[in-house]
């Protein structure tokens, strides 16, 4: 008996075929109270080439900074229809686009208040695990307490912050190798 080395087992590269039905590019329904944005980027590897088949994950806190999850028992109110969760795919040249609100502040580490982010999941082909990461908003004052984000090295920081593409529009790249690689962070 021989014993053979087998081939790793990977997300892709066929992640639209099964997830399709899944996707949701509107984070914020109708009648959600909030600060509307258009949030659009792209997911590019090390080379500047755009991923053409990843999945974008975010989830998020309404306006009023709670989830519309168990576990989160503060006493702010959550309307109907908010699911603070979206998925979106990416297109031919890497590109993703969704809708959805800024988020109200949330508690961190030690009670700590979180400046308002979207947490956001990574899958492309090739990876085994997603990666992890955060969307801050730009020119939001909170940023520079926020605990999260002081835990990563002041010149980083930048490829976590949007940037402003017009009123009510912002634009966030996701690298995934290279010189302004995004910041990832374990779990």
């Amino acid at each position: 008996m021989s014993l053979y080395a087998t081939g790793n087992q990977t997300v892709g590269p066929y992640l639209h075929i099964g997830l399709n039905w899944l996707v949701t590019p509107e984070i914020a329904p109708r009648g959600v109270v909030g600060e509307r944005f258009t949030i659009q980027g792209r997911l590019v590897d090390g080379d500047g080439v755009g991923v053409n088949d990843g999945l974008i994950e975010i989830w998020q806190a309404n306006a009023q900074g709670k989830y519309a999850h168990p576990e989160d028992r503060q006493k702010k109110p959550l309307e109907k229809g908010w699911r603070g969760f979206g998925r979106v795919a990416t297109d031919a040249r890497g590109g993703f686009r969704f809708r959805t609100i800024k988020p109200g502040p949330v508690p961190g580490p030690d009670g700590e208040p979180q400046a308002p982010h979207l947490v956001v999941g990574v899958f492309m082909r090739g990876m085994l695990k997603h990666l992890a990461t955060r969307l801050y908003f730009p020119d939001e004052p909170t940023n520079a307490k926020d605990p999260i984000l002081k835990l990563v090295p002041p010149a980083r920081r930048g490829t976590l912050v949007a940037r402003h593409k017009g009123k009510g529009a912002l634009e966030w790249n996701v690298i995934l190798q290279g010189k302004q690689e995004t910041v990832f962070f374990d779990y």
